[in-house]
């Protein structure tokens, strides 16, 4: 019968991050810390006791050796003589030879013991055996667009040109275009428009051309074609999320208020993959906040719960992104894959009940900060309504001014920005508006509200 494997090796392995032996007043973490920082002080004091060991017993051995070789030598030639001092010498080196080995001895079985009662743990359980280094030789190639989104393979690219290259041979007439100025690109494209054209002509009854008419017809809707197209409008999501929420607001709100009302949610991930580029930005769903707050503030409550279900999908997407250090247009189609599993999809319920909850918090918040400045806007109003007096009940004698001028005249053959001025009576609004005058005029109407009483000079 084979010997059964010896695991006693392990009987000694100290975990000290695994241990709970730890007092509920301790803080857990400090006593990780302490217990590791012990183990750490114990090693090093038991190794330098090692090192120091393993020096005494090199400069033992050193020394036997010296004196096994004199012993040695005087054995061989002083055998004949009998002289006591030869003796006591020789006594007293064996007996320094025998006290080295015994403490050589016991410094080994010091060293055994070391041995036998270390404790495993991570420090030196293990020891790295080979180290190597890959570096990928394609790291500096980009695989994703200008935009974030993920670049097709290579073996993707040149399978799709040999399709194409393959659909073009077959589609073009080598007897009536000449491919010889034409790149196996514009054939594959633009012969697919052209050849319905030729089909029907040579189906119509006019078909019965002469064959050059019919060539020289072919190359002239293949120059047509030729001639560069302007380019659909691509969104860049650079650029996008360059935009302020302003500007962001004013170009796109119409693309976050269609995204707002989908409730299916194949339906937007549809809607994502198309609109990703606008939606995955951080102000759309600072868009999709404000306005689930301001439909729950106005009463949709409804409304409000789809618009917080279509915001937590922004920010899952984002957070997921962020967590596999990818571009959010790529992790659209994995987010929604997670929601077929139903423990995730009830998780992300959950997160947008909660989402619901706190928008219901800060609604009643808000509005309660709301009615809040209304009042004191209108006690503030009602008060200066109290304080102003109705200049034009004062009899005329008694509202002249200091200059004998009436004040409600003045008032009103002031230009309209000293008018303002006065009204809000902000000084540097009167400034600004006398600025703008030449010097004889400023000076003019400024001595005209002196006399009525308008100004204290």
């Amino acid at each position: 019968m084979s010997k059964p494997f010896d695991y006693s090796k392990w009987d000694n392995i100290e975990l000290s991050d695994d241990e709970d032996d730890v007092h509920p007043n301790i803080d857990k973490e400090s006593w990780f810390r302490m217990k590791h920082r012990s183990r750490v002080e114990r090693e090093e004091r038991e190794e330098a006791d090692k090192k120091k060991i393993h020096e005494e017993m090199a400069k033992a051995n050193l020394r036997i050796k010296e004196i096994k070789k004199i012993l040695s030598k005087s054995t061989n030639t002083n055998e004949d003589s009998d002289s006591d001092d030869d003796l006591e010498d020789l006594d007293g080196l064996r007996a320094e030879l025998q006290s080295l080995e015994q403490s050589n001895s016991d410094h080994q079985d010091k060293l055994d013991a070391y041995e036998k009662n270390k404790k495993w743990n991570v420090d030196n359980m293990c020891h790295v055996v080979e180290e190597r280094t890959i570096v990928n030789k394609n790291v500096g190639e980009s695989k994703f667009s200008s935009t974030g989104y993920a670049l097709p393979k290579e073996e993707e690219v040149v399978v799709l040109n040999k399709e194409e290259g393959k659909a073009g041979e077959e589609k073009v007439d080598d007897e009536e275009v000449p491919t010889g100025k034409m790149s196996s690109a514009n054939i594959s494209g633009e012969t697919k428009a052209i050849k319905p054209a030729v089909a029907s002509s040579t189906a119509a009854p006019v078909a019965n051309k002469p064959k050059s008419a019919t060539v020289a017809a072919s190359n002239a809707a293949i120059a047509k074609f030729q001639q560069p197209q302007p380019e659909p409008e691509a969104t860049n999501s650079v650029s996008v999320s360059m935009l302020s929420y302003h500007e962001f607001t004013e170009k796109y709100a119409d693309v976050v208020e269609e995204f707002m009302a989908i409730e299916s949610l194949d339906r937007s991930k549809e809607f994502l993959i198309q609109k990703g580029d606008i939606l995955l930005q951080e102000n759309a769903s600072n868009y999709l906040l404000l306005a689930s707050l301001e439909d729950e503030m106005n009463g949709f409550h409804e409304k409000m719960k789809l618009v917080a279900r279509q915001s937590q999908i922004i920010s899952n997407i984002a957070e997921l992104a962020k967590s596999l250090q990818r571009h959010p247009g790529n992790v659209i189609v994995p987010f929604f894959q997670r929601l077929d599993n139903k423990e995730l999809y009830d998780g992300f319920m959950d997160g947008v009940n909660q989402f619901i909850k706190r928008i219901e918090v800060r609604a009643v918040e808000k509005r309660k900060e709301i009615d809040e400045e209304r009042a004191r806007e209108a006690k503030e109003h009602g008060a200066a309504s109290q304080d102003a007096v109705d200049i034009s009940t004062i009899p005329l004698e008694e509202r002249l001014g200091p200059g004998g001028l009436d004040p409600m005249e003045v008032f009103e053959s002031l230009p309209e920005s000293m008018q303002l001025a006065f009204e809000s009576r902000e000084k540097e609004q009167l400034e600004a508006a006398l600025g703008a005058m030449t010097p004889d005029e400023a000076s003019y109407h400024m001595q005209r509200c002196i006399d009525s009483g308008l100004w204290n000079a």
